[in-house]
């Protein structure tokens, strides 16, 4: 997986790239949480991404619970695979998607 990241002053915005599985999600994980202390909107670029597995959704559920107490996070580009496994899991009623 390959991970963009764009910072412009209190914005941070991720693109995905690839699979978001278990073998990826770490590196996500150590991303985020290097890259949003100060952040009080994150957007995450979904446009690139192909695979999002339970390791994934760990990954947004635990961001989700951080920024919800210092800013806003959304999800972006969202394809139609992907959107099926949000609405499955619950995952579109705790998600800002757009």
């Amino acid at each position: 997986m390959n991970i963009s990241k764009t910072v412009d002053g209190t914005s941070l915005s991720i693109a995905l790239e690839g699979r978001l599985d278990t073998t990826t999600a770490p590196q996500l994980d150590e991303e985020l949480k290097n890259s949003i202390g100060d952040c009080t909107t994150l957007v995450i670029d979904f446009k690139e991404l192909e695979y999002l597995s339970s390791a994934g959704l760990r990954i947004l559920l635990s961001t989700q619970k951080v920024m919800n107490k210092q800013g806003k996070m959304i999800i972006r580009n969202v394809n139609e695979t992907i959107m099926e496994v949000f609405e499955m899991t619950g995952f579109v009623d705790i998600l800002t998607i757009e």
